[in-house]
């Protein structure tokens, strides 16, 4: 094929992060999987300890229902990124990847089609649950909307990256599951979802610094609650943004290498 007939970057991107939502769209039970899940988490676990449970450091008033909200809400993102990224597999067994892999297209454009239609979804859904919030009595305004966008936008983009690391290597769902329930669960599990750093224990603290989801979850906290990271011994604004940039295009470019130099399988 002549190098005047060859696709660009955009149409492939385009064909295939249309075909992950489309995909996503016709399948509903990922929805509930996806997005009923943590919701049940926030309403059970936010309702059963309620007033009872104020982490340390938090405002006077802010119920636990209130400080677990951003955690809830990186959960969705978390939830579909892995989702999405099984995909990867199942083109693979059904031979879909290996025949985009042979065209004359750019690897890159397969990466960010893959990753972008995963992470918008995580993020639409993550938008979901957070405009749900005033109904449990939050309250938050067009401003502070936006910025969680965008901390969502970063967020979805680094997880969905992360899992297409991951699928691209494994052959079988059972395995990926495997690896992600080691591996992305923890870290939503350290990332200050259900406790504060500060509050924890010295070694439990080191590791939930040098999880990069830690400051997506301050980040996105800081923007939603206006709740002080300092009093939670959490990472200012100003740094959990700049990890998170670092982890989304770290994370991209890692992802854009690995599929630039592997064969077709």
């Amino acid at each position: 094929m002549s190098a005047t007939t060859r696709p660009g970057l955009l149409l492939p991107l385009w064909s295939l992060f249309a075909r992950e939502v489309l995909r996503f769209a016709r399948q509903p039970g990922r929805v509930a999987g996806a997005l009923g899940t943590p919701l049940l988490f926030w309403v059970v676990l936010g309702s059963g300890f309620g007033s009872s449970l104020r982490p340390a450091g938090t405002a006077a008033g802010m119920s636990y229902l209130t400080y677990f909200l951003p955690g809830t809400v990186l959960m969705v993102v978390l939830f579909t990124a892995i989702f999405s990224s099984i995909s990867v597999i199942q083109d693979r067994t059904e031979g879909f990847l290996q025949g985009v892999l042979a065209a004359p297209v750019p690897r890159l454009s397969i990466v960010l089609g893959k990753v972008l239609g995963g992470a918008a979804l995580g993020m639409a859904q993550g938008v979901l649950l957070v405009l749900l919030a005033p109904l449990a009595g939050m309250t938050y305004g067009v401003g502070q909307f936006l910025a969680a966008c965008g901390v969502l936008a970063l967020a979805a983009v680094g997880l969905g990256a992360l899992g297409f690391l991951f699928a691209w290597r494994t052959d079988s769902v059972q395995g990926f599951h495997a690896v992600m329930n080691l591996l992305l669960f923890p870290m939503w599990l350290m990332s200050g979802a259900f406790f504060p750093v500060g509050g924890a224990a010295g070694w439990v603290q080191w590791i939930m610094r040098a999880n990069p989801l830690t400051y997506g979850l301050s980040a996105l906290r800081g923007v939603l609650t206006g709740a002080a990271a300092p009093a939670l011994g959490e990472p200012g604004l100003g740094l959990s943004l700049a990890v998170l940039v670092a982890f989304a295009a770290g994370t991209l470019a890692l992802a854009a290498l690995l599929a630039r130099h592997s064969e077709t399988r």
